[in-house]
Order: structure tokens, then sequence, then C-alpha cells
């Protein structure tokens, strides 16, 4: 959509009034474009504490770790575009405390939630604003075991962490990940491309246990063993040995040590509440909102990781979803409710992780999954998992299968599924067996 173009103004400086967005994060960047493309001509700040503009975090354990892109093909925008379309992009500069004014309009001139007030950066800056928008993400997890503190154990969350890994994997030789999850796979497989000795140390028993059923589990833990990573499961990290300051071995509960000269903690995040918490917004594992991002306080809105929200299919209980597909929906969502703008029908959630040459996509969501079909033979490297509540078809996860991850996420899209008796007939494909349910009832 055409983005109209406003009159510049010096980026940095303090505007009043408009749309504040704290964290220039996609969904940051995200809510920015979709206030605009929605007709809103009031002034917009989007404010990060990174030095960088916004910029892609996938390939940050993929192709930018695997040195097959550079940090330049990461931003999202050349660097005009935020002068034309009116947004004054703060960056390295980290807001330290935001205050709602206890006379606030009921709403606000083009008839969203009005949350007039004021933002402090660390540096003192003062940011007045009309509405605001909380899209601050996540941290990395850390480990606080003896000698987390050593010189080449890294984490990779961020466009500086990622460049210093990368730099640290051109001399490394042997590799430890810590973490058994996407990003800690996703990493092993590149160290390992690059002919790395790596192990992979998981605390639970199964790799991506939160994520996948037991058969993904189990065919991930082949397929990476296949291509050459150790893999350890139920290990507990107790300590990190080291000499000069510097990292030489990851010690495990049951006594083991192993020798390292890099090591990746991919453990987790931790989403960013201390603002939300500042304001008294209600947090549970991150920021609640409800479908139409709004906090526990109307006049604010959250999206992205930082959150948690209703199930996006059924509306029933809480999820945090880490995505580029949420980040891009909620903050569209986030938006609209800013505005007070009807946000549209609910978008089916996605996801994706490429291990090397592993191209897992998942739609849909499998928690609370009573059932689960394999289609295809998970040793060719080439099959899908359909899973299932009470017949219902709830989500797939395709590995190296693009044809019925596109069947499943229009299926659920539109309200249709595959019978679970079906669903294992690979002489059909998915398309072919998809049927209308007349029982579903989407989200708006």
């Amino acid at each position: 959509m055409f983005l109209p173009v406003f009159p510049v103004r010096l980026l940095g400086a303090s505007v009043s009034g408009g749309t504040l967005i704290v964290g220039a994060s996609q969904a940051g960047l995200q809510l920015a474009v979709s206030l605009r493309q929605l007709g809103d001509t009031a002034p917009i700040t989007l404010i990060g504490e990174e030095p960088h503009p916004p910029y892609q975090r996938p390939p940050l354990s993929k192709e930018f770790l695997a040195g097959e892109a550079d940090l330049g093909s990461l931003a999202f925008r050349v660097p005009g575009f935020y002068e034309s379309a009116g947004i004054d992009l703060i960056c390295g500069e980290r807001v330290t405390d935001v205050s709602l004014s206890a006379t606030a309009r009921p709403e606000s001139a083009v008839g969203g939630p009005a949350g007039s007030g004021v933002a402090t950066t660390a540096t003192g800056r003062a940011l007045p604003f009309d509405r605001l928008a909380l899209t601050v993400g996540s941290a990395p997890r850390r480990l606080t075991v003896p000698g987390s503190d050593l010189d080449g154990i890294c984490v990779l969350r961020d466009r500086d962490d990622a460049d210093r890994l990368r730099s640290r994997l051109l001399t490394a030789s042997r590799v430890v990940v810590v973490g058994g999850g996407f990003i800690g796979l996703e990493a092993a497989a590149v160290a390992r491309a690059l002919g790395k000795e790596v192990t992979v140390v998981e605390a639970a028993p199964r790799l991506l246990a939160r994520a996948v059923a037991p058969v993904l589990s189990e065919f991930y833990l082949r397929a990476h063993r296949r291509r050459g990573t150790r893999v350890l499961l139920s290990g507990a990290v107790t300590a990190f040995s080291g000499t000069d300051g510097r990292v030489t071995g990851v010690d495990l509960a049951d006594g083991t040590r192993l020798p390292a000269d890099l090591v990746l903690v991919g453990v987790g995040v931790v989403p960013r509440t201390e603002l939300a918490e500042r304001l008294g917004l209600e947090c549970d594992s991150g920021i609640v909102v409800d479908a139409d991002a709004r906090t526990s306080d109307p006049a604010v809105c959250a999206a992205g990781d930082c959150t948690v929200q209703p199930h996006p299919t059924t509306g029933l209980g809480r999820v945090r979803l880490e995505s580029v597909q949420n980040a891009v929906a909620q903050a569209t969502v986030a938006a609209a409710t800013l505005l007070g703008r009807p946000a549209g029908p609910r978008a089916v959630p996605w996801f994706w992780s490429y291990q090397g040459d592993l191209k897992l996509q998942i739609a849909g969501l499998s928690t609370g999954y009573d059932d689960y079909v394999v289609r295809g033979e998970p040793d060719s490297e080439r099959f899908s998992v359909l899973y299932y509540r009470e017949d219902r078809l709830l989500a797939i996860d395709a590995v190296n299968s693009p044809a019925d991850y596109m069947a499943v996420r229009g299926a659920l899209t539109r309200g249709a599924t595959v019978e679970r008796g079906a669903a294992a007939d690979t002489s059909a494909s998915l398309k072919s067996l998809l049927v209308t349910r007349t029982d579903v009832v989407l989200p708006t």
C-alpha cells in the first residue's frame, strides 16, 4: 500500500502528541507502518535501545550465521523510508520510565484509546504522547551457574550477538550448544556445516519438547546425529570451566566435562515486562493483552514477543507466540485498535525453522492435541505430522513438504479439515483430501 510523503523532521527530535511506540522491533515497525496505511497523519515516534534501525531477526541464526547474508541485507527499510513516512525513528536510547496522565481524555482525536503521558529515556529525553504501544520484545534467558561470565559464552538474540558469534565461529573448533530448541538447533546445524565439532546439550528428555510431537523430536535427534552432531539429552549444565578468563569446557551434572572453545546458550527468552509493570499493567509470563492487543489498561496496546494473548484460533486460555507472523499480525491489530477501527479476521499462526537442509514449516497451534498422524516416512526427511483434538485438525509440522504445509494452512484459514483416517494416505495430495467443516466458527 502506498504511504503518503510527510514533511521531513529532524530524526530523533522530541515531538508532542501522536503515537509513541516503545520497541523498534518487527512488531514496532509494523505498527507504525499500519498506522500510516490506515490513514493516520498524527506524529509517530518509534524508539529502540539498539543502535540499528529495525531489522530481520530470523536470518541471524540461519543465513547470516552461515555467512550467506550480510548485516546490510537485514534492514527492513532503506534509510530514507522513515523520513518520507513521517516516522520519527530514535535508535540507541532506552526508555526507562513511562507515566500516563491522570487526566487523559476518554478517547483520542481519531477515535482510538487515549493514553496521553510522557516517556523518559536513560539520557533524560522526554517523549510526550497521546497514544502508547509497547513492542519491547524479549531478552535471552541466561544461565547463572559458576563460570557463566567467561569469555566465549554467547547468546543469540540481536544483530550484535549474531555478529560476535559469526566471528568466533571462524576460529572455533569445538562448539557446545546449550539448549535443543529451534535457535540452538539452527545454530548447531550452521556450526556443523562449517566443519566444527558440535555438541548439543538439552535438559529435557527430548528435543523441541514444548513445540512438537515425540515423533518429530526423535526425527531431529537422528537427523542431527546423522550429520555428525553429538546430542546429549537430559543433560544439566552445572558450571563452565575456563583458563585465563576464557571458556574451555562445559560441566554436566553427571560429571561429564565437554571441551569447548565456544559455547552458545540458547535456553529460551524472557518477555520484557519492566515498563508494563511500572504502568501497573497485568503481566503473566508476558504482557497480558486481549484479542485486540489491548493491555489491562485499554489506553495502552502491546504486540509481539512481549505479550501473552488469547489462543488465536479458539480464543481460550493464553499463549505467547514467538514468530514473525504473530509480530506482524498482532501489530496490525494494535494499529487498528489505537485508531478505533475494526481489526478484521485473525490470521492462522505459522512458523518456520530451517536447520541446514531440514526445512520445518508449521501452521496452526498443536497445543492440547490428543492425537497425531504421521504422513510419509521420517527417515526420508520428507514428511508431515498432522495434529488433532477430538478429531478436529489443529496444526501441521511439515519437514521438506511445502505442499502439505500450504494445504493445511489454507484449510485452517477456511475452517476446512483433513479427516484423520485419510491423512496418512500419501497416494493422494493433502489438498485433494480437504473437506469443509460445518461446525467451525473462525474467531474474528
